[in-house]
């Protein structure tokens, strides 16, 4: 099932990483980037990391508990943002 492979894949984002969209749909062979975040978005696991999901160009983009949520979370976990964009992208991306 679609689903489960995005949440297993987003599972393996260590604390202080991101991933992308993107990136997850072409670990999984496909061009779905947009069902991948309405998967995350719909994400029922507390143990699955959505959070660690950014936007390509490395805004954060959405969340189903607002952006400042996310935001948040990824601070705690030392990702380093400003004006909505992960600062160090290319560093922290997994």
């Amino acid at each position: 099932m679609f689903s489960e492979k995005v949440y297993g894949l987003c599972k393996r984002i260590p604390k202080g990483k991101v991933s992308t969209y993107f990136e997850i749909a072409k670990a999984l062979n496909c061009k779905a980037y947009r069902a991948v975040g309405n998967t995350l978005n719909k994400n029922p696991y507390k143990e699955v990391p959505c959070h660690r999901v950014v936007n390509n160009n490395g805004n954060v983009g959405g969340f189903a508990l607002g952006t400042k949520k996310k935001i948040e979370m990824l601070r705690k976990e030392g990702v380093k943002i400003k004006n909505n964009k992960i600062e160090n992208f290319e560093e922290v991306l997994f």
